[in-house]
């Protein structure tokens, strides 16, 4: 691939944006491996051709096609498109045509550099002659990930339905993994055993997801649960319970983030790391309290037509909520009554959570409101520990360690902060022992019952 010497910037708008996905190939970058693979085959299942691309294998790509100022997360997904479109020129040759690819990488508001990724990849991508032809497909936290206008409007409301359903099925299988690892009969048959239920997942959801047939995805799924119980060695003790909050990429993604779970699971712990559904809750949370602030704003103010606009967010958004909180209840519950998986946060507990020990404001946004408050939640359930997960230098994740630390001294709560780049810290695997040693003295004293945070406890979180 040869540089180009002009950058068109015109193309910030033209090419990044909400496209049809028609006759499309349709890259999803590899964040959360299950999740993106069963997202790819509900794609597919609606007649997309959706592929997950290799991640991490172009990380040196990444790296020299940005300063460093950026987050990690950035150089990876940039190395990423950038390696797979190298691949692709080498495998079509002269039949190799850009506009035949559309590069999914949606945005969120700011402060996070988050929302920055697609107009910086954007800017990458036209510096090359050849690719300046592929579509950057974005969707946005500002209408709660909304998919109008990637496909037919009537298939809209089937595809997120879908969509979202897969994601819960993911988050499902990365905690039935989580559950069973540390306690499996022979080392290796805990990941050999969900790499092959996500492939028969992923033809599930290729088959059933698009007629909504969730009740066949279930039935798949019980079986799954079934058999991965059998795994399970009954003659090993419980270990202690660590949660994992922090920055969606980096806690989800196991290259970036060193395989932290497996780590923590070689020192003794079993895991439990915060969802993806979570993050898709939120956005939709957030844009109904939005509409709901704006409405009431409005109504004092008798502006009739802003008024009838937030009204009908709030209703758009509040059906959104309610059908995912309603599908994600659903779900659990019936995994639940097969295997003791933990249960997902309700983003209104979270908020409520920071409203009862002022620590926090959901009015500040990003991924610190569910962190902060999914530590406290943590450690109410008494839990041995909680682990931090974020990109170097990240903004809304140092907030929430600036917040929690003071807490969790309070507390007696083990907690350690794992901030990721490209390199290997000198010192980590002594740092993660430490805290593992922590957890297990936690473990010994107060087991892993549910416990209740004292009234003094309660006043400690207040003036931390």
């Amino acid at each position: 691939m040869e540089s180009a010497k002009v950058i068109d910037f015109q193309s910030l708008t033209e090419n990044v944006g909400r496209f049809s996905l028609r006759n499309k190939t349709f890259l999803i970058p590899e964040m959360n491996r299950i999740g993106a693979h069963l997202l790819a085959a509900t794609f597919r299942g609606f007649g997309i051709d959706a592929k997950v691309m290799d991640t991490y294998k172009g990380l040196d790509l990444g790296k020299e096609y940005t300063s460093g100022k950026e987050c990690y997360p950035c150089q990876i997904t940039t190395g990423d498109i950038l390696y797979f479109m190298k691949k692709e020129e080498e495998r079509l040759g002269d039949a190799f045509n850009p506009q035949d690819y559309v590069y999914f990488m949606p945005e969120s508001d700011g402060p996070c550099r988050f929302g920055m990724y697609n107009k910086y990849q954007r800017i990458v991508l036209d510096s090359f002659s050849e690719l300046n032809g592929v579509k950057i497909g974005s969707l946005t936290t500002r209408d709660g990930y909304s998919l109008a206008g990637i496909i037919e409007k009537g298939r809209v409301r089937d595809l997120r339905k879908a969509a979202y359903f897969s994601m819960v099925v993911a988050d499902i299988l990365d905690r039935l993994l989580w559950r069973i690892r540390p306690y499996e009969k022979e080392s290796g048959m805990a990941d050999d055993f969900i790499e092959r239920s996500m492939h028969v997942m992923e033809d599930t959801f290729e088959t059933y997801g698009a007629n909504k047939d969730f009740d066949k995805i279930l039935d798949k799924l019980d079986e799954i649960i079934e058999e991965g119980k059998t795994i399970i060695d009954s003659n090993i003790p419980p270990k202690p319970l660590i949660g994992m909050v922090g920055e969606i990429y980096l806690r989800t993604h196991v290259h970036a983030n060193q395989d932290l779970i497996r780590v923590l699971e070689r020192y003794g712990a079993e895991v439990v790391n915060a969802s993806v559904s979570e993050w898709m809750n939120y956005t939709a949370y957030d844009r109904l309290r939005d509409a709901r602030i704006g409405f009431r704003l409005n109504l004092k103010q008798l502006r009739l037509g802003p008024m009838m606009e937030h009204l009908r967010k709030l209703l758009g958004f509040g059906g959104d909520l309610f059908y995912q909180e309603f599908r994600q209840k659903q779900i659990y519950k019936r995994v639940r009554s097969l295997i003791d998986l933990a249960e997902d946060h309700k983003v209104a507990d979270l908020e409520n959570i920071l409203k009862e020990e002022d620590l926090f404001c959901f009015d500040v946004g990003t991924e610190a409101c569910l962190s902060i408050a999914g530590i406290v939640e943590y450690a109410r359930q008494g839990y041995n520990g909680v682990v931090n997960v974020y990109p170097f230098t990240c903004m809304p994740s140092m907030t929430t360690s600036a917040i929690v630390k003071p807490l969790m001294n309070e507390l007696r709560v083990p907690y350690l902060d794992t901030p990721y780049d490209s390199g290997f810290q000198p010192g980590r695997e002594a740092a993660t022992r430490t805290f593992m040693y922590q957890a297990y003295q936690h473990f010994k004293r107060h087991g892993r019952k549910k416990r209740t945070i004292t009234p003094s406890q309660r006043n400690q979180i207040s003036t931390s």
